[in-house]
């Protein structure tokens, strides 16, 4: 028996608004704008991870630090 996926909320609305013909223009620009509001949404959602760890700017220079002593150690 083929069991067909549920279509989320974002995809009927998304289904509703792509119902009529767009211009490429506005295609490209919806799709531009969706990728920056789910980007800034992952990056607030990681600062806040950031920020109740307590890590700062000396925990991501070490971090960096580590990784450029092992890839000179690698060569």
């Amino acid at each position: 028996m083929l069991v067909t996926p549920s279509v989320s909320n974002i995809q009927q609305e998304l289904l509703k608004l792509y119902a009529s013909d767009i211009a490429d223009f506005d295609l490209v620009n919806t799709k531009r704008y969706l990728a920056k509001y789910f980007a800034s949404k992952a990056i607030a959602q990681a600062d806040d991870i950031w920020e109740q760890k307590g890590y700062g700017n000396e925990k991501m220079n070490n971090w960096l630090t580590e990784n450029d002593s092992d890839a000179k150690c690698s060569h």
